[in-house]
């Protein structure tokens, strides 16, 4: 399974869309068996979604996330994660324990976007 989490100096982004970089944890199990940082190539609609469903991803972990987004990844079948916080490393393991569950913080107004996610 490979996990994309929105992050930003190894912290979960509080916004999916205006994150610095993915962090992409492939993994089996409950294990990560690799790690790669990818740069966001920028905010634009649907952009982001379809890069990571091109990247193979299956799950995508940030603090929050614009509606159009989710239903991007809903339509694509990718699992979305929205309320995470701190480490990506411990979000993912988080994950993988079946411990971390979306809140479903999603957010309606971009010109606010700094207050995603909390």
């Amino acid at each position: 399974m490979k996990i994309a989490v929105a992050s930003d100096n190894g912290i979960v982004s509080a916004h999916f869309g205006y994150c610095e970089a993915f962090t992409i944890f492939d993994t089996e199990g409950d294990k990560i068996v690799n790690k790669e940082a990818v740069a966001s190539p920028g905010h634009k609609p649907g952009l982001l979604p379809n890069l990571l469903n091109d990247l193979g991803v299956n799950v995508i972990i940030a603090g929050g996330m614009g509606g159009g987004a989710v239903d991007i990844f809903n339509e694509k079948q990718i699992e979305v994660i929205t309320g995470a916080t701190g480490k990506v490393d411990e979000a993912v393991m988080e994950y993988l324990k079946g411990k971390l569950q979306s809140t479903g913080s999603v957010c309606h107004d971009h010109m606010h976007h700094e207050d995603c996610g909390e």
